[in-house]
């Protein structure tokens, strides 16, 4: 009898992980939804530009400016946002500043 109970045979664990299986990932995928929200969420600046949005804002910039040069990316940033306008540059936060 003794010998019986201490069989792990004895026990069908398969039946206990439908069971636990939901309990366990709802806990995981509220965590991983408040990650992902403090990972995106950006303080707002008070400087015109384009925005951040996990890292592709810095590469649009930098990539208009390797595509249309310093002088025309330039015009263009300030038509769009105005005469101070922040950018981004080889990933360093750069300012634009003309009149």
């Amino acid at each position: 009898m003794v010998l019986e109970t201490l069989n792990p045979m004895h026990y069908n664990i398969t039946s206990l992980v439908p069971d636990t299986m939901p309990v366990a990932t709802v806990p995981i995928l509220i965590l991983m939804c408040f990650l992902f929200l403090m990972w995106n969420h950006e303080e707002t600046s008070s400087i015109p530009g384009p925005g951040y949005c996990m890292g592709i804002g810095p590469l649009l910039s930098h990539g208009r400016f390797l595509w249309m040069g310093v002088g025309n990316a330039c015009n263009y940033y300030n038509k769009t946002y105005g005469d101070f306008v922040r950018v981004w540059i080889s990933g360093e936060e750069t300012f634009i500043i003309s009149k």
